[in-house]
């Protein structure tokens, strides 16, 4: 059976913000789930200390790379948790996060959540998802 994806937005707002309110996933023959990714060099090393722009844009990589190694890509997302220290510093640069979705096209579900701080000291951003093919 063929993978079928269904946006389900009984309200159209979000979709000026580039994610669905739900999407309904049928047919489906693998499900990735990825743990959070930050700005973190290979060796684990944290990068851009400061610069949110920066983070949010290698920590989208980063998930990028992990779904590469299930052979996806950011179209297969179905699922994305955004975690910030700073949601008002965010904001300003979260169209680069909806340009490279809108690039995939791809909207999927999304959750943003304000945290006192993230596991690595300095990281402003971590990106969380679901990828189903």
């Amino acid at each position: 059976m063929a993978l079928e994806r269904a946006a389900i937005n009984p309200v159209p707002w979000s979709l000026e913000l580039g994610f669905n309110q739900g999407e309904l996933v049928a047919g489906q023959t693998r499900t990735l789930y990825c743990s959070g990714q930050t700005a973190m060099d290979g060796d684990g090393k944290p990068q851009h200390e400061g610069d949110v722009a920066a983070q949010l844009a290698l920590s989208l990589d980063n998930l990028e790379a992990v779904l590469g190694g299930a052979g996806m890509t950011l179209a297969n997302l179905v699922r994305l948790n955004v975690y910030t220290t700073d949601v008002d510093q965010l904001f300003p640069h979260y169209g680069v996060l909806a340009a490279r979705l809108g690039a995939a096209g791809v909207s999927p579900t999304t959750t943003m959540l304000g945290v006192t701080r993230l596991a690595v000291p300095g990281q402003l951003v971590e990106l969380e998802g679901t990828a189903v093919a």
